[in-house]
């Protein structure tokens, strides 16, 4: 059932600002712009982990793994953290939707980059033998466990802390986090290497990129800390609502929510094979299939992943007027057919990869920046957090995991070198069978305790134009 506003609820009739004003019990935009911000940084937090660890695993593998097949049991201790994943969803998703976003935020913060930031303490496997591989997946293990309530946690309180008609526009912030951590860890990797060399890298400059999750993750805890908690959650739980067991009643989301949780999915499916492929997977790819080197391998990945960065808020405010239905199938169908003709481009030269990542990545875009307003959006209040963290979790660890060494294994062991390109395609034929079960939320209220739906009027360019002049109407 829809608890979208009134039709009637931008009609230029009403008065501005001495009658009735919508949206007047929104945040300002002060706030609204905390919430953005004390969320995208943990999830830069989150992703620059990921991005570090991806273009150091050469180095890695170096120091833990030594021995033939370094490169993919680096990579198979990456997929490692996702295993820990879907039991970091089980236990922060109902826990947030029993004590609410702002708490479990601040907890899965400090584990991920304390987590981070120790692997660049570890002792190597020449120093202590089999106990640095095993120290290493421990603390793998940990972040993912973090991890399994962050994304999730961080995207509902975003999604609930912006305004209805410009939640695509605010969600794609998330993403821009998402984005500005793998660059990161990118960039702090490439300006070490340009500065001290490829053999004091080896010896000590690996560990300085996982020092830098020290800073960042204390940055966002200050910040997460001085958030209230979000208008949505506290609305349900002033009037009794929210959950009364974190993990009593996830039986009963399951048997309730299983249709959004089946469609919600068949998207996750894709959106981690592209994911983890385009974006963990390409450094290596470049690296050691395409024999490039080191340093115009990662221009390759900077420049591109800068390129997805400036598209993201277009695409997300895109998303508020269209829709989010038709930004994800312009992506799933531009994905499917250009996958293979762009992995035969990015195996030419530096310039044909550098134009065949920044096309596939572009067209990766109308997802990514749509997630933080589209998952949360599935579910009601009460059980948002625990719905978006478990099926996001266990569909990331199964689909988000194994798709660097999957890619890896299969490359190796045929030469086929198009493969990445043919699993993109298998992930967007989910995606594809997925979108014909996914309701349309643009505009939506996440309020209440039914599942949001919006209706075509909720969305489009007069909507957004009549919010912002009762925005303005508010001084806000």
């Amino acid at each position: 059932m829809s608890t979208s506003a009134p039709k009637d609820e931008f009609d230029e009739a009403q008065p501005y600002p001495t009658g009735e004003i919508p949206f007047a019990d929104l945040p300002d935009r002060k706030t609204i712009k905390q919430a953005v911000a004390a969320s995208s940084l943990g999830n830069a937090t989150e992703w620059y982990d990921y991005g570090a660890y991806a273009v150091v695993a050469g180095y890695i593998g170096t120091h833990f793994f030594p021995g033939e097949y370094a490169t993919l049991l680096t990579l198979a201790t990456l997929a490692v953290s996702f295993v820990a994943r879907p039991f970091g969803g089980f236990f922060w998703g109902p826990l947030g939707d029993k004590l609410g976003r702002k708490g479990v935020l601040a907890l899965t913060i400090l584990i991920m980059s304390g987590s981070t930031f120790c692997i660049g303490l570890l002792p190597t496997h020449e120093q202590i033998g089999l106990w640095a591989p095993a120290l290493l997946i421990l603390l793998r293990l940990i972040q993912g466990f973090s991890t399994g309530g962050e994304y999730g946690g961080a995207a509902t309180f975003m999604a609930e802390y912006a305004p209805d008609k410009r939640r695509g526009l605010y969600g794609s912030f998330l993403e821009f986090g998402t984005l500005a951590g793998y660059a990161l860890g990118t960039v702090v990797v490439l300006l070490l290497e340009l500065g001290i060399g490829s053999e004091a890298m080896t010896d000590w400059g690996w560990r300085v990129p996982f020092f830098v999750a020290g800073p960042l993750g204390a940055i966002g805890l200050y910040l997460r800390s001085r958030m209230d908690e979000t208008p949505v959650y506290q609305e349900i739980e002033d009037e009794g609502e929210s959950e009364a067991s974190a993990w009593g009643d996830l039986k009963e989301l399951i048997q309730t929510y299983w249709r959004p949780i089946l469609t919600m999915a068949g998207l996750v499916i894709p959106l981690n094979i592209i994911n983890y492929t385009l974006l963990v997977y390409m450094p290596t790819y470049l690296e050691t299939k395409i024999e490039m080197d080191e340093t115009p391998a990662l221009l390759v990945i900077v420049i591109g992943e800068v390129a997805m960065m400036a598209l993201l808020p277009f695409c997300g405010h895109l998303s508020d007027v269209i829709g989010r239905r038709k930004m994800w199938w312009t992506s799933m169908i531009g994905l499917f057919v250009m996958s293979v003709p762009m992995y035969y481009l990015i195996g030419t030269s530096f310039t044909g990869a550098l134009i065949g990542f920044a096309v596939l990545g572009l067209l990766y875009i109308p997802q990514l920046s749509t997630i933080s307003a589209t998952f949360p959006a599935m579910f009601p209040t009460q059980v948002r957090f625990a719905g978006f963290a478990v099926t996001y979790n266990v569909f990331t660890a199964i689909f988000g995991g194994t798709a660097a060494p999957l890619n890896e294994k299969v490359v190796s062991a045929t030469g086929f070198l198009q493969f990445p390109a043919v699993y993109l395609m298998f992930g967007c034929l989910f995606g594809m069978a997925a979108l014909l079960f996914m309701k349309e939320t643009a505009g939506a209220s996440l309020h209440g305790t039914d599942i949001p739906e919006s209706e075509p009027e909720d969305y489009g360019t007069d909507v957004i134009e009549l919010e912002a002049r009762a925005l303005d109407a508010c001084g806000r």
